[in-house]
C-alpha cells in the first residue's frame, strides 16, 4: 500500500478512535471507552506492522479458469 494512503488511513482511524473515546465518555460508558482507547492505537500500529498480502502466479497455484479447461 502506498505511503500516502497508509498515512491517510492511519489518521482517519486515529480520529475515529478519538471521536469514539469522547463519545463513550459523553455517554458515561467507561468500559467501552477503555476498549476504544486500546483498539484505536492497536489498529493503527497493526496497519504499519503487518505487511500487505501480495499474491503472484509464482506460488505454484493454478487459476480456477485454467483448472476447468484442464478437466474438460
Amino acid at each position: 500500500m502506498p505511503f500516502p494512503i497508509k498515512f491517510g488511513l492511519s489518521v482517519a482511524v486515529a480520529l475515529a478512535a478519538l471521536a469514539g473515546w469522547f463519545y463513550m465518555g459523553y455517554l458515561g460508558q467507561t468500559g467501552p471507552q477503555w476498549a476504544v482507547s486500546f483498539l484505536g492505537p492497536f489498529m493503527v500500529v497493526s496497519l504499519w506492522i503487518f505487511p500487505e498480502v501480495m499474491r503472484s502466479r509464482s506460488d505454484g497455484r493454478t487459476p480456477r479458469h485454467q483448472m476447468r479447461e484442464a478437466r474438460s
